[in-house]
């Protein structure tokens, strides 16, 4: 009895779910990691010379995962 309530739940929230939410579930993460890489660039820029090097290295890679992300968002599921 568990395991048809379970499928049934499956298959009801698979049907219920906008192709919208499940982008953003897959995108989610990989706006964090950018966002972690951006914070751990704002610390590196304190050490002088290579510091805002590294800083604005990291920034590019942020910029580039949310454009990836924006991309993905755009999906039409």
């Amino acid at each position: 009895m568990k395991a048809v309530f379970r499928i049934t739940a499956v298959a009801v929230l698979a049907v219920a779910l906008s192709g919208c939410f499940l982008t953003k579930i897959a995108t989610t993460p990989m706006r964090l990691v950018g966002a972690a890489g951006s914070v751990v660039g704002a610390v590196l820029s304190i050490i002088p010379v290579v510091g805002n090097a590294a800083d604005e290295a990291l920034e590019k890679v942020d910029g580039a995962i949310d454009n990836t992300a924006d991309e993905i968002d755009k999906i039409p599921l």
